[in-house]
């Protein structure tokens, strides 16, 4: 397995075949999967509005994840005293291109591809031998590499959605001989129905619950758990209908047994156009109800798992290069409550949210510290500044002398669902540094009851 020498940006380009000073251009299109999933037939959809505003302002994240002569492509500008508060931690920021709309129903990449200007400053770029580096590679941003000459970093989409479904997952899994809950994989109604039954009779009789996932479903969507006869024979009756009214015999489903879990993790890898791979790290994931939260780290896990999960990455890593892929990984996985390691939940062959927190880690994170990445839900009035937010918090962001705080990683998603029209939801992403568990406990403690405070609802 290749060492990590480089920095974390800087291996990525070297596993991309750029030297490092290769400019290249990063698109936050977050849920890059609700364009994988186009033309597939899954779990009938449920569920009120979505958060699409604030979850398409994620794109900022790529801001913190860019090096030295590279260039991000947002819906916005970000906030000026949010850039103020970067430059004052030393951070040297890439260039940062605006698209010429910002629809918040729409991701970076849609709305990118209706940015003339924009196409203009890229077609000069990729003159300069710049490479696109999105999120997740789809046919969207195939698209605008075609529109602008830029040459994409990652391989084709289609073969980027082939290796991010569910069921390649799955088929990896056994083929490679690692542990996995039991499963079946879905490509037709016959085979749900059939894998139903059987998982009725060797799960749900047993008192076992059961998870049906679609193949590129993400963020706690697309996936119902199951725990009884009645509702998955309900379930098999409606995914059939929809099957049969699509005139599409084809699903991309998973059926799992629900693991009785102690810890979720996530691991990352980088996979090399010569197939080397270089394992980056594997950190606790933070999760409610299937919905990813944040990321603890170091893992406390056991030095028996930190090896089998490097040994996982090596081999998953080698297989999927022999399917041509290469780029970033990572991969979702559990140790359950009898201290088994199921390595593969799923593989996100993409940029993951642990990706994003690269930069802040390499360069703050002092040898023993412990770190948090946390997602905070707010409530605000109304348009809220970073300035504001900064007075908001005080003493709880990261001090460079004391090297603890709360590092802010993206503001856009505070803002993002503000209307001038009353309070808002919203969200601030952060990395929190500390010496030791109970001082890391302490300080998001005090952030929440600080966030709390500023609800327009606060007693």
């Amino acid at each position: 397995m290749l060492q990590q020498t480089l920095t974390f940006t800087e291996g990525v380009k070297h596993a991309c075949g750029a030297d490092p000073g290769t400019p290249f251009v990063l698109l936050g299109n977050f849920e890059v999967e609700d364009e994988w999933a186009k033309g597939e037939t899954g779990l009938p959809s449920v569920g009120g509005r979505s958060a699409a505003a604030i979850v398409n302002r994620m794109d900022e994240f790529a801001l913190l994840l860019a090096g030295r002569g590279d260039h991000v492509v947002l819906k916005s500008r970000p906030d000026d005293g949010y850039l103020a508060y970067l430059d004052g931690l030393g951070l040297e920021l890439p260039g940062i291109l605006v698209t010429d709309v910002n629809d918040p129903a729409n991701t970076v990449s849609v709305d990118a591809l209706a940015s003339p200007r924009l196409h203009s400053t890229l077609r000069e770029l990729a003159g300069t031998g710049a490479r696109l580096w999105p999120h997740g590679m789809s046919a969207v941003e195939e698209e605008l590499c075609a529109l602008t000459s830029v040459t994409p970093a990652l391989p084709p989409a289609a073969l980027v959605k082939a290796v991010n479904s569910k069921i390649y997952s799955r088929r990896l899994a056994t083929e490679l001989g690692l542990a996995q809950a039991r499963g079946w994989s879905c490509e037709s109604a016959e085979e749900f129905a059939s894998a139903a039954e059987a998982a009725i009779a060797t799960s749900l009789t047993c008192g076992r619950r059961v998870g049906v996932k679609d193949a590129y479903g993400v963020s706690g969507k697309g996936i119902v758990v199951v725990d009884d006869e009645r509702r998955m024979r309900q379930l098999v009756r409606m995914v059939s209908r929809t099957a049969s009214r699509s005139g599409n015999p084809w699903l991309s489903l998973v059926v799992e047994e629900w693991a009785d879990k102690a810890v979720d993790l996530n691991y990352h890898f980088t996979v090399a156009l010569d197939g080397t791979v270089r394992f980056d790290f594997v950190k606790e994931a933070i999760t409610d109800k299937g919905v990813h939260k944040g990321h603890r780290f170091p893992a406390r896990i056991s030095s028996r798992h930190a090896a089998e999960i490097e040994d996982a990455a090596e081999r998953i890593g080698r297989r999927l290069a022999a399917d041509g892929f290469h780029g970033p990984v990572g991969v979702d996985a559990i140790i359950t409550a009898d201290d088994e390691l199921l390595p593969v939940l799923e593989i996100n062959a993409r940029n993951n949210m642990s990706t994003y927190q690269t930069a802040l880690q390499e360069r703050f994170m002092r040898p023993g510290a412990l770190a948090m990445a946390r997602q905070y839900d707010v409530r605000l009035a109304g348009h809220t500044s970073f300035a504001r937010m900064r007075d908001v918090l005080g003493g709880l962001l990261f001090d460079t002398d004391s090297g603890r705080g709360l590092l802010v990683n993206n503001f856009a998603t505070v803002n993002a669902a503000a209307t001038g029209e009353g309070p808002h939801n919203g969200r601030l992403y952060g990395l929190l540094i500390a010496s030791d568990e109970a001082e890391l406990d302490a300080i998001d403690t005090a952030i929440t009851h600080r966030l709390a405070e500023e609800r327009p609802d606060h007693d």
